[in-house]
């Protein structure tokens, strides 16, 4: 459907190829969606523009992971992106601090129950250009991330990088 659709405005496959969102089959007849059987999440910029993509599984399948991201591409570096930056970042300029979670369901819930100041690190470890970009908006970060033992290792190693950078951190667990 996505091919179709892109063949009817006249966009050139190659270029969805390049974005990652269709990958050519192994027999090399073709090509097929990415995010097939998943639920997609449109990745912005901090200046709202879409440069990228997640997508979670909808049914679990043998050999298939259950988040894939877009690959990095000109317009999207993963290490540079914090996800629901772009919609968060007049809450956290008011608040003068962000909560930073480990992904998309975590923002997207954190907002719908009114929490507006809240942005994830999307799976990825955190990185000195996300507090960069972080330090633009706020005074003040509380990580929250999941409370496994990847989340609580992830989270320390997060909150090191903060205070070497100099921000004003707090360590939440639920």
């Amino acid at each position: 459907t996505l091919i179709k659709a892109a063949e009817s405005e006249h966009i050139d496959i190659e270029y969805l190829e390049k974005a990652g969102l269709v990958i050519k089959k192994k027999d090399g007849a073709g090509f097929y969606d990415r995010y097939r059987n998943r639920v997609i999440f449109p990745i912005f910029s901090h200046l709202s523009k879409v440069i990228g993509f997640g997508g979670r599984i909808l049914k679990a399948e043998e050999n298939q992971p259950k988040y894939i991201n877009s690959p990095e591409t000109q317009v999207y570096h993963k290490s540079q992106v914090l996800y629901g930056l772009h919609q968060a970042k007049q809450a956290i300029r008011q608040k003068e601090e962000v909560l930073l979670v480990e992904g998309y369901t975590d923002v997207i819930s954190l907002f719908q129950a009114g929490i507006e100041n809240v942005a994830a690190s999307s799976g990825t470890a955190l990185t000195p250009q996300q507090i960069k970009l972080l330090k633009r908006f706020a005074k003040k970060v509380l990580v929250l991330y999941d409370s496994d033992s990847a989340g609580a290792a992830a989270a320390l190693r997060g909150i090191d990088l903060l205070l070497a950078q100099g921000v004003t951190v707090y360590g939440l667990e639920l």
